[in-house]
Order: C-alpha cells, then sequence, then structure tokens
C-alpha cells in the first residue's frame, strides 16, 4: 500500500492538471446525455403543441379548444398574441392559431366560423397542426349546423317574439347538441396489438448508460498516453529504478484510474436517476458490479495498448479513434437491434457491447445481480487478458 497510493496520487494530480479535464470528466457528458435523452426524458404526451390565441374567450371557442384536446397529433397551448406572434416570426413554432374576440354564438348564429391560421411554409409538423385544426373547426361547424337547424324547426311550429329568444334558444341548441356528441358512441374501434417489440428503447436509460461508456471509456483507454508520456520523459525508467515490480506499478496505475472512473461513473449515473427518471430497480449492487467490470476492462485495454504505442501524440489519438468505434459499435449511441444480425455477432468481441449490455439489462430489462453475473464475467475476461498482455510487453524504455 505504500508504494500503491503515492502512485495513485500522482496519477490523478497529472490527469487533473488542466482545467479542461473536467469538461469531459463531467460536463460534456452531462450535456450529451440531455440532448440524446431528449432534454428531460420522454414527454407524457407526444402530441405536437400548437399554440391557441383565444381572444373570444366564449363558449365556442372553448368548445373549438376542447376539440383540439380531443385531438391524437395536436395538443394547444394557450398563449398571448403578442408571445404566439413573437414565437412564429422566429421559427420557434411551425403553426399558431388565432381565435377573434367576434368568435361568439351571437355573431356567428349559425352563418359559419372564422378564425385565423398561421403556418410555416414547408413544415411537416405544420400540416399535421393544420389537418388537426381542420378537423376540430368542422366538428364545431357541425354543431353549429345542428343547433341551427334546431332553431329552424323550432320558428316553423312557434315563431319567437323576439331575436333575443331566439339567440337563447339557439344557444341551448347548440349546448345540447354539443353534450349529444360527446354521449355518441363510437363508431370506429381500435385494438392494440399484442406482438412484442424486438428493441426494447428507454431514451432516458439509453442516453445516460450509452454516454456514461463513451466519455468513460475514452480516458480510461487514454491511460496508454500516460504511460507513452512518462516513458518519453524518462520519469518511468528512473521510477522503476526502485523496488517497484511492473505489475506493482501497472496496477497501482490502473486501480487510481478506476477508482476515478468510478466515481465519474456513479455520477452520471445519479443524474440520470435523479434527473431523468431512470429506473435502476432495487439492484444496486448488480450496478456496482457492472460499473466495477466495465472500468476494469476499459482500464487494463489501455494498458495494453500504452504497450504497442511509441508516443503520447499516437496514444491520444488512437484512444479516442478506438473509444468512439468501440462505444458507436456496442450500442452506446443507438440500439444495437439497428444493427444486422451479422454485425450484432461481431461486436460482441468489444467491451462496451458488454458494458451496454448490462447496464440496460438492470435499467430496462428489470434484472438483479443474477441477470448480469454473464456481461460482468465477460468485462473481467476482458480484463484480465488486456492487463496480462499489458504486463508482458511492458517497457519502460
Amino acid at each position: 500500500m505504500k508504494k500503491i497510493l503515492p502512485i495513485i496520487i500522482k496519477d490523478t494530480l497529472i490527469r487533473f492538471t488542466s482545467p479542461v479535464e473536467w469538461l469531459f470528466f463531467l460536463i460534456l457528458p452531462v450535456v450529451f446525455i440531455l440532448i440524446l435523452s431528449g432534454g428531460t426524458g420522454p414527454s407524457s404526451d407526444p402530441r405536437l403543441q400548437l399554440e391557441v390565441v383565444d381572444q373570444a374567450q366564449s363558449v365556442l371557442s372553448r368548445t373549438l379548444i376542447a376539440e383540439l384536446e380531443n385531438s391524437t397529433s395536436v395538443k394547444p397551448v394557450i398563449a398571448t398574441l403578442e408571445d404566439a406572434v413573437s414565437d412564429f416570426e422566429s421559427n420557434q413554432v411551425s403553426a399558431i392559431l388565432i381565435i377573434p374576440e367576434d368568435f361568439i354564438i351571437s355573431e356567428t348564429n349559425g352563418s359559419g366560423i372564422d378564425v385565423t391560421f398561421r403556418e410555416q411554409k414547408n413544415n411537416l409538423n405544420a400540416l399535421i397542426h393544420k389537418q388537426a385544426v381542420q378537423v376540430a373547426v368542422q366538428r364545431v361547424a357541425n354543431l353549429l349546423d345542428v343547433a341551427n337547424a334546431s332553431v329552424v324547426q323550432a320558428e316553423a311550429i312557434s315563431p319567437f317574439d323576439t331575436e333575443n329568444e331566439r339567440l337563447v334558444y339557439f344557444e341551448s341548441a347548440f349546448t345540447s347538441a354539443k353534450d349529444l356528441m360527446a354521449e355518441a358512441p363510437t363508431l370506429v374501434s381500435s385494438e392494440e396489438g399484442q406482438t412484442e417489440d424486438t428493441i426494447n428503447y428507454d431514451p432516458r436509460a439509453n442516453s445516460t448508460v450509452g454516454q456514461t461508456i463513451t466519455w468513460v471509456f475514452i480516458p480510461l483507454i487514454g491511460l496508454s498516453a500516460m504511460l507513452a508520456s512518462e516513458r518519453e520523459r524518462g520519469t518511468l525508467s528512473r521510477l522503476l529504478v526502485t523496488p517497484t515490480s511492473k505489475a506493482t506499478f501497472i496496477g497501482s496505475t490502473v486501480i487510481g484510474q478506476v477508482l476515478t472512473a468510478i466515481l465519474q461513473m456513479t455520477i452520471l449515473i445519479s443524474f440520470g436517476t435523479l434527473v431523468l427518471n431512470v429506473n435502476w430497480g432495487s439492484a444496486p449492487f448488480a450496478v456496482a458490479l457492472v460499473i466495477l467490470s466495465s472500468a476494469l476492462a476499459a482500464a487494463s485495454l489501455g494498458v495494453m495498448l500504452g504497450t504497442f504505442v511509441k508516443t503520447e501524440g499516437q496514444a491520444n489519438g488512437l484512444s479516442i479513434m478506438i473509444g468512439m468505434v468501440m462505444a458507436m459499435m456496442g450500442g452506446c449511441w443507438y440500439p444495437i437491434e439497428l444493427f444486422p444480425q451479422s454485425i450484432r455477432s461481431a461486436v460482441r468481441i468489444l467491451p462496451t457491447t458488454w458494458a451496454m449490455q448490462g447496464f440496460l439489462d438492470i435499467a430496462v430489462r428489470g434484472q438483479n445481480i443474477s441477470g448480469v453475473l454473464l456481461e460482468s464475467g465477460v468485462l473481467l475476461g476482458f480484463a484480465l487478458l488486456f492487463f496480462t498482455i499489458g504486463v508482458w510487453r511492458f517497457r519502460y524504455e
């Protein structure tokens, strides 16, 4: 321990000498997790939002907005005229709906309705908004037609004494028509298919886990640059003049970086839990096991790579390239199920594939520690293999 602890402290101080390291350690991973998860995870309401300006504040305008609420594609959001126009002109929204002040029953009285719909050109979302508004307007127009027909029939039986009496009857007929339409039975029934989706994808869990693995594996593989740097400067040969074995030095280097990686992964996974509501169930020991085994595999890979590269520049370039390729092919950026079967079989030689599978088994598939023993065992096997090769090939000159 007297030899291990100083080496761990040395490597940690060297790594975090530059403030830029904190950018890659914490800030960028959090930013990418938020972006790839959709900001705050999947929305409880997947419909497109439509800003609606209700200048009438009438029974008729509320009926129209209620019809939009019933839409399966559009969700109305009440806004002021100034905000809606500003958002539209700055292209923050694809369409807006303006209900004028005269959008009241006394003004229409069965003669039709008039609203203002503004849409961005060549915008598919605007097309969806327009179709939803047309459906809602048509349903309200149908209610007005029913109320108007009722008024005509009532006048044929007994003419109204005053125009106000006629308007009161028209409003009553409109309300009755609206209530009857709401109670009308559904003529089209739908049944959800029971075929299980082969891609079990949760954007919150996938982004949290995928970015955690990406941003932890790259610096751990970057251990090669640390070894190459000390070899170039001659500090490595001076260190090994002391009674320190190769295995002790390399093991201490790996332990120090693994402890840092465990801290980083814990912070990022906690962020996903607290901010994005990623459900890790009741399997903290399973999470800890996958964290430890994946960190050991990545760090050992960095040690092995460090015995092949000659310069720090080579090591930096290769560690970033290898880390990115392994993350992409391992399913850290998008579901691995999207790959052809041949590719999915081939990438099982990558530790990122097993790390991703282990984390998702817990967060998405509800597995406990027994469900991730295979993945953890494979990752520890990778760690043993890489570490053994690294110690065997280790040279200090």
